[in-house]
């Protein structure tokens, strides 16, 4: 008697994250990387990802965690909890403060936008060691408790700091690493995202990016102006007092308000 080989059923995932542009990255990096992974789902805010995860019942759940409707961990809590569900989750974010020691825990993992491949592949080996598993263990008690730890240290956290930014440019959408930014610039309807070789554009204003850069790179110098201390070759001050910040890699020189005088004391 021949016996072969028994084909198991493909592993199944779900996407969800709010932006479409992180959501096409990732599946084309997991096709590289997982061809036979199966992506059954999209999800476009943290409700829709409790409801297809109901409905479809996948393996893999990979959550933003900053999403409407629900964050990516209220998301992964619902999920956790739902009596039939015993899959994996993996969650995606842009803020590299985010509790990580807790994410290493093992209960769930994490990846950092944009998702890079020698990354993902650390991932794809974890689940498919976890999801290979005859008797695999009922971590689902476990999953609930790293959320919990999860939940709590954000909530005592100060907002965390953004990494990337998706942009327009031109007619096309771009991620853009923060760290090369040399200045943001609002005007009524959008905010101009200077680079050294190109401008971008957000319709994040500034009062709200303000609190999502790090204070310590990024100084607000005017009430339109946010500027990247990296990028400053020097602060001069005219006969009548104010400051003009000159850049290292862009001839544009930017004006201090007096209210933003006092952090260049000295100069």
């Amino acid at each position: 008697m021949i016996t072969g080989q028994v084909d198991l059923p493909p592993v199944r995932a779900l996407i969800a994250d709010d932006e479409r542009l992180l959501r096409e990255q990732l599946q084309a990096r997991l096709v590289e990387c997982w061809p036979e992974l199966q992506v059954c789902g999209i999800a476009r805010d943290g409700l829709e990802a409790v409801r297809l995860t109901s409905e479809l019942n996948p393996d893999v759940v990979f959550l933003d965690i900053r999403m409407p409707g629900l964050t990516g961990i209220e998301a992964a809590r619902e999920i956790a909890a739902q009596v039939h569900w015993r899959g994996e989750i993996v969650f995606v974010t842009a803020y590299d403060e985010y509790a990580v020691t807790a994410f290493e825990e093992g209960a769930v993992d994490y990846l950092l936008k944009p998702v890079e491949r020698a990354r993902l592949d650390v991932t794809v080996a974890r689940l498919r060691a976890r999801l290979a598993q005859v008797n695999p263990p009922d971590h689902q008690g476990a999953l609930l408790q790293t959320l919990t730890q999860l939940q709590a240290r954000l909530n005592g956290n100060a907002t965390p700091r953004l990494r990337w930014l998706q942009c327009g440019v031109g007619s096309s959408t771009r991620l853009v690493n923060v760290e090369d930014v040399l200045f943001f610039r609002s005007d009524e309807k959008y905010t101009r995202v200077q680079l050294q070789h190109q401008e971008a554009f957000v319709r994040t204003p500034i009062r709200e990016l303000i609190v999502q850069l790090d204070p310590q790179q990024f100084w607000q110098i005017h009430r339109s102006t946010v500027v990247n201390l990296g990028a400053v070759a020097a602060v001069q001050r005219d006969d009548s007092g104010r400051q003009r910040v000159t850049l290292k890699q862009h001839p544009e020189v930017l004006e201090v308000s007096r209210g933003f005088n006092h952090l260049f004391r000295g100069t």
